[in-house]
């Protein structure tokens, strides 16, 4: 009945990172080993890869990403995929209203469940599919895996859709506008006080693989050209010059910065943990994050922002620390989303 009535549809397939399915080391051990498999994510050769994970890293950090997690699951579970899923149905629902029912929304997670196959067997009569990953700036490790996943499944399908493939947003009008107003919402009104937005990192090298061609190191990236348009840190600096334009904000009264960085080699700065540091010598006593690279909250915002950078910029001398939730499923941010999909296929 379902592929009887999705045949005039366009499907929409929502696509995030994913989650531990439950609380516990079982759930989080079988999660982070299909997420630090993917050669996209840990972009070593299979045979230095998987001893490299399954010896050397996920056992020491089950006992401690199952703790994080257990701090910020909902009675409805995973914050990401209760997020996710009511993101998935409200945006249905403002699609239809907005077009009428020729729209059918599925969530996919790139790692755990609902898996990507699962999201695209639903849709697999729809003429039209739309793969829309929910990272705002595209980095091989998230878009790319992601639509490479997509591919590798709709290659075993006799009959293939037109395809569209939105590949990042990080620059859309529908997205700033509705990342600016959430910030607003969000902002103190003290002297001393600073925003500051915090983008997931990755390793350096994967900024050099993107080629770019522009050496930034600690500086600002300049705005993207076809020198650095696939360059991941490039895209979040211009997420955060056109966010401060809608905020009427000059540039000391903002910072980037960025988190989550794993091991000992160099990931793209400056890192979130140390310009805390930063802005507190400065005399910043009141801050406002944000975290524009995610779209749901999930364990990077609610407990590495939201507990963890928290009490240690209570500790440097912090008084304030203001988190600005995720898009999550916000009325203003399904109306933008809807705007974006329906002018994908004008």
């Amino acid at each position: 009945m379902t592929d009887v009535l999705c045949m005039n549809k366009t499907g929409i397939l929502l696509i995030n990172v994913g989650t531990p399915q439950r609380r516990g080391k079982k759930a989080t051990r079988r999660y982070l080993k299909q997420f630090l498999s993917d050669p996209r994510i840990i972009d070593l050769p299979l045979a230095m890869r998987w001893p490299f994970v399954n010896v050397c890293l996920v056992p020491f950090r089950v006992s401690q990403s199952a703790k994080a997690y257990s701090k910020i699951w909902l009675p409805q579970g995973s914050p990401l995929l209760f997020y996710s899923e009511q993101l998935k149905k409200r945006l249905t629902a403002q699609l239809n209203l907005n077009m009428g029912s020729h729209y059918q929304v599925e969530l996919g997670m790139r790692y755990g469940s609902p898996s990507i196959p699962m999201g695209l067997n639903k849709l697999k009569h729809c003429q039209n599919l739309i793969i829309l990953p929910l990272f705002p700036q595209y980095s091989s490790a998230t878009s790319g895996s992601a639509i490479e996943d997509v591919m590798h499944h709709l290659k075993k399908q006799w009959n293939i859709p037109a395809i569209k493939v939105i590949n990042h947003f990080y620059n859309t009008p529908e997205f700033i506008t509705a990342y600016a107003e959430l910030i607003k919402e969000n902002i103190t009104s003290h002297q001393d006080w600073s925003l500051l937005l915090s983008y997931h990192s990755l390793p350096q090298r994967h900024i050099n693989k993107s080629g770019c061609q522009i050496k930034c190191k600690d500086i600002a990236c300049p705005v993207v050209t076809e020198q650095n348009t696939y360059c991941y840190r490039a895209q979040c600096y211009e997420t955060s010059r056109l966010l401060a334009r809608a905020l009427n904000l000059n540039e000391t009264q903002y910072k980037v910065s960025f988190q989550s960085r794993l091991g000992k080699i160099p990931w793209i700065t400056p890192y979130t943990d140390l310009m805390l540091e930063t802005l507190a010598r400065d005399g910043i006593k009141h801050i406002t994050v944000a975290c524009p690279s995610f779209v749901v909250d999930c364990l990077e915002t609610l407990e590495e922002i939201g507990i963890r950078a928290q009490k240690k910029w209570y500790a440097i001398g912090g008084q304030t620390l203001q988190l600005v939730p995720c898009l999550n499923d916000h009325p203003l941010w399904v109306r933008c989303l809807t705007e974006l999909i329906a002018t994908t296929y004008t």
